[in-house]
């Protein structure tokens, strides 16, 4: 019955070993217990503890939304999601720890959608392990909408989709290229402006993922011959310090209530065109 409230075999193997319980009409039973219609079953998940590596920091968080389930956070550019070699600290995971510890929560950081460390916008973040495992299989099964926004050089000629395989490109751990053996992945563009930047044709456009492969937007934008203006990976001009690429939009439903949710964010002022 806890199945179809989302509750996945590790959680209960957790609840089980680890410090949770499960009551049945105030009185704690095990998974085996067999429930009677009227029942109220109460699930306590164990205390989460962070990884020793992930260093609490306490740069202020531009929070957009807030409840006892998740966050949807605005993310700078220039910050990194999670710690790397190059980054160790003050990453998004890092923030999230020191906000969670000033909060008193016990809990660590689980991000539901990742963006690049230059790549600004709404990222969501769930609360808890219970959580993120919903929403994660909400975004497997494509429940979980994000819209961006970008600069590409070139004046895109119309709206399209893109729909090209995306794999490691041989040789690099870090660039990916459109290739025969890669994975699925599928882009709608859509125009919205076009203008220029000291004197290079630009367009800007407006970006609707319906699969999630790295660098996917970065990938396909190159792969028409459009790369994004700062995107020097993919062939980008230099005329911004960083890829011009800010997620915009971000529509699910609340992984408890089912209620609709639906938030926007600017465009930064670095990606201003007119």
């Amino acid at each position: 019955a806890v199945a179809a409230y989302g509750v996945s075999k590790r959680a209960l193997t957790a609840i089980k070993f680890t410090g949770g319980k499960i009551t049945v009409n105030g009185v704690e039973q095990n998974v085996r217990y067999p429930l009677k219609v009227g029942d109220e079953v109460v699930i306590t998940f164990p205390p989460e503890e962070r990884s020793a590596g992930l260093i609490p920091t306490y740069q202020p968080l531009h929070i957009v939304y807030e409840d006892e389930a998740l966050l949807i956070i605005d993310k700078p550019a220039y910050q990194s999601t999670i710690p790397s070699r190059e980054h160790p600290t003050n990453s998004v995971a890092n923030d999230l720890c020191g906000y969670f510890e000033q909060q008193q929560l016990p809990s660590t950081a689980h991000i539901v959608t990742r963006l690049d460390r230059d790549t600004s916008g709404l990222m969501c973040i769930a609360k808890h392990r219970h959580v993120h495992h919903i929403m994660s299989e909400m975004q497997q099964r494509g429940e979980l909408s994000r819209q961006y926004e970008a600069i590409v050089a070139g004046h895109v000629a119309s709206n399209q989709s893109i729909i090209a395989p995306i794999g490691r490109k041989e040789g690099s751990i870090i660039e990916r290229t459109v290739c025969e053996h890669g994975q699925y992945a599928h882009t709608d563009v859509t125009v919205v402006e076009y203008a220029f930047l000291q004197e290079l044709p630009i367009t800007h456009v407006a970006l609707q993922l319906y699969t999630g492969r790295t660098h996917q937007i970065r990938v396909h934008m190159a792969h028409i011959g459009h790369p994004l203006v700062g995107d020097t990976l993919y062939g980008g001009s230099t005329k911004l310090p960083r890829q011009a690429l800010h997620c915009a939009c971000i529509q699910f439903k609340h992984p408890l209530t089912q209620q609709p949710m639906h938030f926007k964010s600017k465009l930064p002022s670095d990606m201003a065109i007119s």
